[in-house]
């Protein structure tokens, strides 16, 4: 319990244990950010609670943001002052206490244009947005600060001199999305939550008075199936809302707007420059966002209407994100640049939307609702305020017994947060002492935090697990095994995909290390010779798909290349 451990064995544990007689108090359906904030919101509160996700955790929109924690500068213009307190609010809280493992402060710069009209009202709107972060949590984050060209471009050297008049640098703050959400499933399981990924709802059992009471789960892995009594059912699959609603048998609940948004990776060292940028366009905004080893630069956002599985950037999306950064850099980017891509799907409320309707008009604020009695939906929102909404969500579903199981989410670290930054301040005497190089710690430790002792100890174990993986030095065979044996990998591309960001890290979307890694996750789940290779043709076959994706035009014809590819567990 300890270690809050995901695993094969303890997925099947948990798809025994919820479909026993004593039943669920609220069984979870989608394993994105804002189920696994909905389970880990339960489970401290003591309930009987259950998630399960059709594909592996963090597979859809959490594995593809913009990996932002932000209070939504563009919302404040809106005049949305609550929702953007509210994500001001969360931001602190993940920063200064329930992770910052995970979320680290982030200063961007904006350059200005215009001499005395838009610094004015940047000045204004950022002062605003300042003001607010530090009454909704004060000190998470320094207030802005204004710099004139010269200083600018000794900021960001690779700034084109007449893109600019001056700038400013103001913080929001990034989040390794994936991470997050595998650590909110795993602390849940650490307070008794139950958790099976590559595991779907089939159908939803209702009493004779037309109450959801119920649901039929399919191992995806297995084909086995588990009938599960629950009293409450929270929908919380995004995209999908709207076919999971459907199973209660409603024609109500809510409706979203696919729309999708895609970023590329651009190498380091392609961009000279100590900060983050923030670059206005004429349909929205763009981040070019600093990594360790790259930058991430998105986002479009763009009604979608093709397959909600996988979707894939395709080359009229990659050349607007390219002529919008390169408006801004000096050394224009070009496709050959880029050693990474990945597309994802915000799911937006369409309150009285028309079709063809743009989706960035749309209110990114969440709603509960009841679809059906014992049925509740939520969606809309945004990763930063996924606490709040699983919190609206577990009240919502618990009615009057609310008051007397309040949540406790505001004041519980996740799973390494706590002693986080002791550990941080004694990285080079773990380095010293464990052999490991001071930047494998620094990793490990904004990876795992606290649980940095769990790698290393494996390591002690078995020293082998502390070598660098061929072809992705970056990390280690420890983290590979912990991956399996903690954050329940059951495929190649789990690994690749969200427990590792090879997929978009790597020019070859992380194939060279793919060997190495199903032999250390091939001993560990008991893989034979067959089992393996067909691990690697299907990651590899993903590769191909979404590389040919890449070079087209039509998002229906990008987007049927790759759903030629299909899925490691079909839907």
């Amino acid at each position: 319990m300890s270690e809050a451990i995901l695993s094969a064995a303890s997925r099947q544990e948990s798809l025994t244990a919820m479909a026993d007689e004593q039943g669920l108090d609220i069984l979870v359906i989608g394993g994105g950010i804002t189920g696994a904030g909905i389970v880990y919101d339960a489970a401290l509160r003591g309930l009987r609670v259950g998630i399960v996700e059709a594909q592996d955790w963090a597979s859809g929109t959490s594995s593809r943001s913009s990996k932002l924690v932000h209070g939504g500068l563009r919302y404040l213009y809106q005049l949305d002052f609550k929702l953007v307190h509210e994500a001001l609010a969360e931001r602190g809280l993940l920063l200064e206490y329930t992770a910052p493992h995970l979320v680290k402060k982030m200063p961007l710069l904006w350059p200005f244009k215009h001499r005395v009209i838009e610094r004015a009202y940047s000045t204004m709107g950022v002062g605003l947005y300042d003001v607010m972060a530090q009454m909704a949590y004060c000190g998470s984050v320094p207030i802005q600060r204004h710099l004139t060209r010269k200083g600018a471009l000794e900021t960001v050297p690779d700034l084109r001199k007449d893109a600019l008049i001056g700038a400013m640098v103001y913080y929001d703050a990034r989040v390794d999305d994936a991470r997050l959400t595998l650590n909110l499933v795993r602390s849940a399981a650490q307070y008794g939550a139950f958790a099976a990924n590559r595991t779907k709802v089939v159908a939803m059992d209702k009493d004779g008075t037309g109450r959801v009471v119920g649901a039929t789960l399919r191992d995806l892995e297995t084909g086995k199936e588990y009938k599960v009594r629950t009293r409450s059912i929270i929908n919380a699959t995004g995209v999908w809302t709207e076919e999971s609603e459907a199973m209660g048998g409603t024609q109500g609940g809510l409706r979203v707007l696919a729309s999708k948004g895609i970023h590329i990776v651009v190498p380091k060292d392609r961009i000279k420059g100590s900060t983050g940028m923030f670059v206005r366009t004429e349909k929205s905004v763009l981040f070019i966002i600093p990594w360790k080893r790259y930058w991430i630069i998105g986002t479009t956002d763009t009604e979608y209407t093709e397959d909600l599985r996988n979707p894939v950037a395709n080359k009229a999306d990659i050349r607007y994100v390219l002529e919008h950064a390169n408006q801004v850099l000096q050394d224009p980017l070009t496709e050959d640049d880029i050693i990474g891509t990945f597309a994802g799907l915000r799911p937006l409320l369409q309150p009285g939307v028309k079709a063809g309707g743009g989706s960035t008009k749309v209110s990114r604020e969440h709603t509960v609702a009841e679809a059906a009695p014992g049925l509740v939906v939520i969606a809309g929102g945004k990763l930063t305020t996924y606490r709040v909404m699983a919190e609206d969500a577990v009240d919502f579903a618990l009615g009057n017994r609310a008051k007397q199981l309040p949540s406790l989410t505001k004041e519980t670290p996740l799973r390494g947060a706590a002693g986080y930054r002791a550990l941080w301040n004694r990285r080079e005497q773990i380095a010293q002492e464990s052999g490991l190089s001071l930047d494998h710690v620094e990793d490990l430790l904004d990876r795992y935090g606290t649980d940095i002792e769990l790698i290393l100890e494996s390591i002690k174990k078995d020293p082998e697990l502390g070598k660098e993986i061929p072809g992705a030095e970056e990390y280690l065979a420890a983290e590979i095994a912990f991956g399996v044996t903690h954050e329940g990998a059951l495929h190649l591309e789990d690994t690749l995909c969200h427990r590792t960001r090879l997929t978009y890290e790597k020019r070859d979307r992380g194939l060279e290390a793919a060997k190495s890694i199903a032999d250390i996750m091939g001993g560990l789940l008991k893989w034979n010779k067959e089992k393996k290779q067909q691990e690697l043709a299907a990651y590899e076959a993903r590769c191909k798909a979404e590389a040919a994706a890449a070079q087209v035009e039509d998002e229906a014809e990008s987007q049927r290349i790759r759903d030629h590819h299909g899925e490691v567990t079909p839907m």
